[in-house]
């Protein structure tokens, strides 16, 4: 990964345009070949971003990002740069799922049909260059279908599957590949984001999985 700090403005030109003004920025190259421009508030979300395939020409006081697929464009115009240093983080492990998260992991594919008739699982922890996909199956026609699995389906969930997918759909022996949100409860904000991305939501009965009954109330 190559880390910059610098006083730049940024420009994109695609689909739309639009423009950051001249300000101190963090940018972040990451090794899969995504660009993203950050400030310092805001938590995660990157004021702009261009994720991968991407190309980036760096010329004298201008560093341009074109998307090699869509022809989209970043361009930034640098005033100063204060911090230019690479860093090797090696494979990440993924993130670890806490004991319900793994149990419903565990249980979604023993019980792969609950997505719908038909499916049938590939493997658990599908292992790609920027994590593992908790599950991958295929559907009753065949096409694959990357799953993430959460307790609560929150819209960090969706934006993490949406790069496993952009990922996925570039193999072609995969290709094309949907995805499912899958969650004990999931937030609106997140049905949105999913719905906007071509992502099914999957609301999860944990008690269900297991073969547990709901206990019916005595009536007195």
């Amino acid at each position: 990964m190559r880390l910059v700090i610098a006083r730049c403005s940024v420009d994109y030109v695609g689909r739309l345009t639009a423009h950051l003004p001249m300000a101190p920025r963090l940018i972040l190259i990451k090794a899969d070949g995504s660009v993203s421009i950050h400030c310092d508030d805001r938590a995660f979300k990157p004021l702009n971003w261009m994720n991968p395939p991407c190309k980036i020409r760096e010329d004298d006081g201008t560093w341009t990002v074109t998307h090699s697929k869509t022809g989209e464009k970043l361009i930034l115009t640098m005033d100063e740069i204060m911090h230019d240093s690479k860093h090797e983080l090696g494979v990440d492990p993924g993130l670890q799922k806490d004991g319900v998260e793994a149990h419903l992991q565990e249980l979604l594919a023993e019980h792969i049909t609950t997505l719908g008739a038909g499916y049938t699982l590939v493997r658990r922890e599908y292992m790609t260059a920027i994590g593992p996909v908790d599950i991958l199956c295929r559907d009753q026609s065949g096409a694959t279908v990357a799953v993430e699995i959460k307790r609560r389906g929150e819209i960090d969930g969706v934006e993490q599957l949406t790069r496993y997918l952009e990922l996925l759909n570039r193999d072609p022996l995969l290709a094309p590949v949907r995805g499912v949100f899958a969650a004990q409860e999931i937030k609106p904000q997140a049905k949105v984001l999913a719905m906007d991305r071509g992502i099914d939501c999957v609301t999860l009965d944990y008690d269900g999985l297991r073969g547990i009954e709901p206990e019916n109330p005595t009536l007195f």
